[in-house]
């Protein structure tokens, strides 16, 4: 089992600068990548994505890629010659029209700014083997961070699954015993209302054989019971969990309704509850397996 949620970092020295790349995800319902390069390096988006789907099937996926020169990642260049070939154009072209013109602060910034370069960067092509070497390590790390809180997420679904397992052993030993109490409550009720019939009487019998077909949760828990195995068993492959957890929960969520609004008895009814907030907290904690 893994866990949707996950970080991985790697860098490594290239071409006079660190290359860094770091992988994150969160929980969505199915794979939602975000690949952030270097602006002259996007060529490599795809096989930075092939790399990623090879480990993750569902997530909010982040995956950014910085290169930092050995200057640092501001590190620019001043074009002096550029700069002073503008100033002296600005002026010749004032001194024509015949205007007063004195360079300030500010237009040499303004000039100088529009003269710099940014630090060279490798060309994508040169890049390729050094990002993807870091993207399988960065991979690595999110892939075995996903793993140990799957291993968390495990431990807890297994405690819950007892908690159920339990709910419907209680349900099914109450169950037997609805009818007969059914029985003693109905045979009072007509005494109370001064009908003295037997126990035996056909309408009595008819009665008493209604309630125990429409009370008989048998088949629900024989259902219920087969889906928490079916989930336990889920939780131990290797295959992709989450979709298919979701859909055994919604099918155990059903029955339990079914249960509930079938036994008409007190102490059902509130196993019931228990059962029912003990499958919603599995199927919130769901929502962060792959």
């Amino acid at each position: 089992m893994r866990s949707m949620t996950g970080y991985g970092r790697a860098s490594a020295a290239f071409a006079g600068g660190t290359l860094t790349v770091q992988v994150s995800s969160v929980n969505r319902r199915s794979l939602d990548l975000s690949i952030r390069l270097p602006a002259d390096w996007d060529i490599l988006e795809p096989e930075v994505g092939e790399a990623v789907r090879r480990v993750a099937a569902r997530g909010k996926v982040n995956v950014g890629v910085e290169f930092m020169s050995s200057g640092g990642r501001d590190e620019i260049s001043w074009n002096d010659a550029g700069v002073g070939a503008v100033l002296d154009r600005l002026a010749a072209l004032a001194d024509t029209r015949q205007i007063h013109f004195e360079p300030t602060a500010e237009l040499l910034w303004q000039i100088a700014s529009s003269q710099r370069t940014s630090a060279e960067r490798p060309s994508a092509d040169s890049a390729r083997p050094a990002v993807l070497s870091a993207l399988g390590e960065a991979l690595r790390g999110f892939g075995a961070m996903r793993a140990r809180e799957g291993e968390a997420l495990l431990a807890d679904f297994n405690g819950r699954i007892g908690v159920c397992r339990g709910h419907v052993d209680a349900v099914a030993a109450r169950g037997p015993g609805v009818v007969p109490a059914y029985r003693v409550q109905l045979l009072k009720r007509l005494r109370e209302a001064g009908l003295e019939l037997n126990v035996e009487d056909e309408r009595v019998l008819r009665e008493i054989a209604l309630f125990a077909d429409r009370c008989d949760v048998t088949e629900e828990i024989t259902r219920f019971r087969s889906h928490i195995d079916q989930l336990a068993a889920l939780l131990k492959s290797d295959d992709e969990i989450g979709r298919k957890a979701d859909f055994i929960l919604q099918e155990m969520g059903r029955e339990a309704n079914t249960i509930g609004s079938k036994a008409n008895d007190l102490a059902i009814a509130k196993s019931v509850i228990e059962l029912k907030n003990e499958l919603e907290r599995i199927r919130e904690q769901m929502a962060n397996v792959e």
